[in-house]
């Protein structure tokens, strides 16, 4: 039986790596009057839907995707967030 999980990815810079778009955001921020405004990073959220046998697997799947093709393990930092949509799918 397979189960269908919703994957809600969070990717953001390791904090060693410069991020000028941040900067750029942090700027505009001020310039608009947002003068409270202390850092600013920019990072990427993806949702993904999928199935699998069990949320073990459909977490292992995760990590090999995030280390693989959605995130780059060595300026970035990923986590994120399963839940299960639907217990049977197909059946």
């Amino acid at each position: 039986m397979q189960r269908k999980y919703k994957a809600k990815i969070f990717v953001t810079l390791r904090p060693s790596v410069l991020d000028p778009a941040g900067t750029a955001v942090q700027s505009g921020l001020a310039q608009l009057g947002y003068n409270n405004v202390e850092s600013c990073r920019i990072g990427k959220y993806i949702e993904l839907t999928l199935t699998s046998p069990d949320e073990k697997i459909a977490r292992q799947d995760l990590e090999k995707m995030c280390d693989s093709m959605l995130a780059n393990p060595v300026i970035e930092n990923y986590r994120f967030d399963l839940i299960e949509v639907e217990s049977q799918v197909g059946v």
